[in-house]
């Protein structure tokens, strides 16, 4: 998914995040990157100097619970609530449950996250956070979102009018044809957007998981955000066939 909200491309070691590009924003780009997290950061100013501890941290306290209980790493099912694990643990227990996914679906949103809120406890309030297609977007105005969908004939030419009052907002994506996740579906592009990027992030693997190669399947996948609360809205795009739901404003690009 790639962001009609700047025109700044990677730098040159993220080359192979082909879908970093934006319009003019007046904002700087950042770049922090650590094992598998791959933070592309827009914000008034530089920021690595104060989002690489917040990644740290965040890394820290999955890893940690990782060693502690491995099948939060590994399970593909939802794991139970627990009240003793710290609070991006607990975001993601939540997303799993609510989107009926393991709670590693719900990775790269909580990252996102937890990074844009530090930024902003910092005082970088209007700031756009990527982690691999996923969104934390707290922006003063508007923005278009545009969708990278693979070899579909919409993919860059469609995208989500994101007006200001829903900010901040976490907008992530689930496809099966682009990237390295895990996705059980046949979606060129699952777009979900919800207050917590964690949420998001999981049921944008839940919804893909749904779309097949069925044209039907596209109801499908909305059958099952309409049932999963805090959902704000959702986009699905297979090949030349789009379905929406929710709040979710539609725009070319």
């Amino acid at each position: 998914m790639k962001r009609a909200c700047g025109n700044i491309k990677g730098a040159d070691s993220f080359r192979d995040r082909f879908y970093r590009q934006f319009e003019e924003t007046g904002l700087i780009s950042s770049y922090v990157k650590m094992l598998e997290t791959d933070l592309h950061i827009l914000a008034a100013e530089k920021v690595e100097d104060e989002a690489l501890p917040l990644v740290i941290q965040v890394r820290r306290e999955i890893e940690e619970y990782v060693s502690k209980n491995p099948k939060f790493a590994e399970s593909l099912v939802p794991l139970p609530q627990d009240s003793t694990a710290g609070e991006n643990i607990q975001k993601m227990l939540h997303a799993g449950l609510e989107a009926n996914v393991g709670p590693m679906a719900a990775v790269a949103g909580t990252i996102a996250e937890h990074v844009g809120m530090g930024l902003q406890r910092k005082g970088f309030k209007d700031l756009i956070v990527e982690n691999g297609g996923d969104i934390y977007l707290a922006r003063d105005r508007a923005c278009n979102v545009s969708i990278f969908a693979g070899k579909s004939p919409l993919s860059g030419k469609i995208g989500l009018k994101i007006d200001e009052s829903m900010m901040p907002l976490g907008i992530c994506c689930s496809s099966a044809t682009v990237g390295h996740s895990l996705s059980l579906g046949a979606a060129d592009a699952v777009v979900v957007t919800a207050k917590a990027t964690a949420l998001a992030d999981a049921c944008a693997t839940r919804i893909g998981n749904e779309v097949t190669g069925e044209a039907i399947s596209i109801n499908r996948g909305l059958d099952v955000a309409k049932g999963i609360s805090g959902i704000q809205g959702v986009l699905i795009v297979k090949g030349q066939q789009l379905g929406a739901w929710g709040e979710v404003e539609i725009v070319q690009v």
